[in-house]
């Protein structure tokens, strides 16, 4: 054999693995990346309880496991995670654990009531994130029968108009209560 031959095969047999790793690492460094993203979601949605929701991210597919208050809860955390840029699948292996019962107990309007008020606080918040006016992060938002409340402070009152201009026009949302402060 050649020594040129013997060389390529060489250079080749080392370049292979060192590859294949890089390839790994690229991959596990995306999935670290998806498992942040969801982290970050599940921890700005006020109504879910991140603390008892695990995430773990292989190839683009989250798994979510650990304990949730109710189906909505559940299904709202998978939406989110699902929702997000990266994410292949969704394995929804979070276990309900209700709350105890209400005196009245659970009844269809009830948990329609509360889907749709996840569904608002959801969408603002998103919103306020989004808009690079607003300091999405330094609002508290709450939503109760479609009444959304707001709780913060902001730079200037323009910054705060717009905040709630950005809630008045998000479906579903039947008043706004404003107790965002403006810092001097």
């Amino acid at each position: 054999m050649n020594n040129k031959l013997i060389s390529a095969t060489v250079a080749l047999g080392l370049l292979i693995p060192a590859y294949s790793y890089a390839q790994t690492w690229k991959n596990e460094a995306h999935d670290a990346w998806i498992d942040g993203k969801a982290e970050s979601v599940l921890l700005l949605n006020t109504n879910l309880n991140n603390f008892d929701i695990n995430t773990d991210v292989h190839q683009g597919k989250v798994t979510l496991t650990g304990e949730v208050d109710s189906d909505v809860d559940k299904a709202l955390a998978g939406e989110l995670v699902e929702g997000l840029e990266g994410v292949k699948s969704v394995d929804n292996k979070l276990t309900v654990m209700p709350a105890s019962p209400t005196k009245n107990g659970d009844n269809a309007d009830d948990a329609s009531q509360v889907l749709t008020d996840t569904k608002i606080t959801t969408v603002v918040k998103t919103r306020l994130l989004f808009e690079p006016e607003v300091s999405g992060t330094a609002i508290n938002v709450t939503t109760e029968n479609g009444v959304v409340s707001l709780d913060g402070e902001l730079h200037s009152s323009a910054e705060k108009d717009l905040a709630l201009n950005i809630v008045r026009n998000t479906d579903d949302v039947k008043n706004v209560v404003d107790n965002l402060r403006v810092l001097d």
